[in-house]
């Protein structure tokens, strides 16, 4: 394949067959981003089975192992797509963590600062919608005035559809700002052109708040309020199956991930294993 035209032309066929297989706008975004970046390390050498294997050395001296992974799933996608079969290359192995990192998660104290720094505005109430259902910023998009006004929401994402409830607490913050708003129909949360906000929108809103809520950036996006109702969810219910639904998951092996405890609640529960042994 000569670089760039052959390249450009896969890649467009490829975002078409991206759709064709029905991969959420945020997938065919993510996936073409990745390939472009692998594009960007070959410069002009064309595809071979070394190329892909020095790109996964390369990204493993740049990324995490659950971001190398994630590039190559995309990678090797691409590849298969363009009769490249034999030049796919293995995922890292990673261990599953027995906990999560304290300076990634956000506590609800945290979260709270958040909504309070946001004030009475729309992001605030973005904010809480995200925590207080878990729905994925992509899914914002579903809680439509006709879906508050249900009390839930039909959310259709990754060929899955599935209800979310919305709490009463929610739906009363939601239909003043409707009113206010003067949304009577489809998404409540809009851009000024009327289209639903995205992952961007919010992003960027949300980074705007760190220095006023006092917490660290690197704790401030979308997913995280979707890791926080899920350990909250967690912590009173006790069901992962249950929990697996609501996030809309196929695998509880990744509701695993949302309800990993922190190093420190780790610690308090060797400590409380050690006195049970000493008593």
């Amino acid at each position: 394949m000569n670089q760039p035209f052959h390249f450009t032309e896969a890649m467009q066929r490829f975002e078409q067959y991206l759709i064709t297989e029905e991969k959420s706008a945020a997938t065919v975004e993510k996936y073409l981003r990745d390939i472009r970046y692998f594009c960007d390390f070959l410069t002009d050498r064309p595809i071979c089975k070394e190329e892909p294997i020095s790109y996964k050395e390369h990204l493993t001296k740049e990324y995490a192992p659950a971001s190398v992974n994630s590039m190559l799933v995309a990678l090797n996608c691409f590849l298969r797509f363009i009769g490249k079969s034999d030049c796919c290359v293995k995922q890292l192995k990673i261990q599953r963590q027995m906990f999560s990192r304290e300076d990634k998660e956000l506590t609800k104290a945290e979260y709270q600062r958040l909504v309070k720094a946001a004030d009475n505005t729309r992001l605030s109430l973005v904010l809480q919608t995200i925590c207080g259902t878990g729905i994925r910023v992509s899914e914002l998009q579903y809680i439509t005035v006709e879906a508050v006004q249900a009390g839930k929401a039909v959310v259709s994402c990754k060929n899955k559809t599935r209800v979310i409830f919305i709490p009463t607490s929610i739906q009363k913050l939601l239909k003043p700002y409707m009113k206010k708003s003067g949304v009577t129909a489809g998404s409540v949360f809009v851009t000024k052109n009327g289209k639903p906000l995205n992952r961007r929108n919010i992003w960027r809103d949300m980074k705007a708040l760190c220095e006023r809520a006092g917490v660290s950036p690197d704790k401030v996006f979308p997913h995280n309020l979707r890791h926080l109702f899920a350990r909250t969810f967690y912590s009173i219910d006790k069901d992962i199956v249950r929990l697996a639904d609501l996030l809309g998951h196929s695998s509880i092996n990744t509701t695993r991930i949302y309800t990993t405890e922190t190093g420190n609640e780790h610690r308090l529960r060797l400590e409380h294993v050690e006195k049970l042994l000493m008593t």
